[in-house]
């Protein structure tokens, strides 16, 4: 019966020594490494930089007033479509004091002297008609008959400029009537009825009245970094999104970069502006955030590869072809473009190859 038992404790001994080598063996062995392919394919490769900015009117004018007053009436709001000439709002004039009563004094004046140069040259032209005085004598009185109406008739155009803010002579072209100075939409109004205004002179720009803007010609202002404004030349297309309007994009011409950069959170900054081509079914508002897309190079349905799976040795490039299943050689490729995610390859290989992706093992 002991022989029995030691035989078998043997056996297991032996079976457990036995497995554990088999089962270090089994985890040791390496499995096959299996890599995926990749072929080339027919794509346009488009190299740009992007622009941040927004879309603006190219011709935004502000409406300001000529003269100090209160806001009298406001006859447009914001949206509504104007002609060159059109009334927007009305100033009221408040008249200084001082120069009020000047002026309604001066008035008084001329009114007297007018009174009494016409009741003179009356009674010289009774004697003029007698012959008793001669025509060069008449003549003086009716100059200062004349003299005399014409000072009155400034004094109460005086009066009347500085009491209503218009004469009589120029009635239709009154400080007092706040019109547009050009065809367009109006953006802004951005005062109420009585409100006040102050006029606009070489002191001070004056109240704003309202914003008007040539809505049929709009352009793309951003900015660019100085690490890509030497890239990018005026006639350069853009590609404009618009962040309020999904799903659609517009055309756009560099026109301007400017000369000058500036300093923006420690980076140079380059303004620059393009020409927007509108869509006869959108509505472009003024302000529009935007980003442009500017084309900086492009090549159209050429053969391309996943730039990632480029390998490089020394100042070679070359690709891994699969010649049999997982057995593969190098072969080099002169390659073009680059958007940094595909790029243009030239020669090296075929659209029909099968390029290793050394940088993915299959499972």
């Amino acid at each position: 019966m002991k022989i029995i038992i030691k035989i078998l404790t043997a056996i297991l001994i032996v079976s457990i020594f036995f497995g554990t080598f088999v089962f270090l063996y089994l985890k040791s062995k390496k499995k096959p490494v299996v890599y995926d392919t990749a072929q080339p394919f027919i794509t346009d490769i488009i190299l740009k930089t992007v622009a941040s900015g927004s879309v603006t009117p190219r011709k935004e004018i502000d409406i300001k007033s000529k003269v100090s007053g209160i806001i009298e009436t406001v006859n447009m709001e914001a949206g509504d479509l104007v002609k060159k000439g059109d009334l927007i709002a009305m100033v009221k004039i408040i008249p200084d004091m001082v120069s009020l009563n000047n002026a309604e004094s001066r008035l008084r004046r001329a009114a007297i002297n007018y009174n009494d140069a016409k009741k003179t040259y009356k009674r010289k032209h009774e004697l003029f008609k007698k012959n008793i005085i001669n025509e060069s004598e008449f003549q003086r009185f009716q100059l200062n008959s004349d003299n005399a109406l014409e000072e009155l008739k400034a004094a109460e155009d005086n009066l009347m400029l500085i009491r209503d803010g218009v004469s009589k002579k120029y009635k239709n072209n009154a400080n007092t009537s706040i019109r547009s100075t050009i065809d367009g939409m109006i953006l802004d109004i951005p005062v109420k009825v009585g409100k006040s205004v102050i006029e606009s002179n070489t002191f001070n720009n004056g109240t704003t009245i309202a914003v008007v803007a040539d809505m049929s010609e709009m352009i793309f202002e951003g900015k660019v970094d100085e690490s890509e404004v030497g890239k990018i030349k005026e006639g350069m297309d853009l590609v404009i999104t618009v962040g309020a309007i999904e799903d659609e994009t517009f055309h756009a011409i560099l026109e301007y970069i400017s000369p000058k950069g500036v300093e923006e959170n420690g980076a140079i900054q380059f303004e620059i502006k393009a020409s927007v081509e509108l869509k006869a079914n959108t509505f472009l508002r003024a302000g529009y955030s935007a980003n442009a897309d500017i084309v900086l190079d492009k090549r159209e349905k050429v053969m391309a590869i996943s730039e990632s799976l480029l390998q490089f040795e020394k100042e070679n490039i070359f690709v891994e072809v699969e010649k049999a299943p997982q057995i593969y050689e190098k072969r080099k490729v002169e390659t073009g473009l680059s958007d940094s995610i595909n790029i243009e390859i030239l020669s090296g290989i075929s659209q029909n190859d099968k390029v290793k992706v050394w940088n993915r093992i299959l499972k």
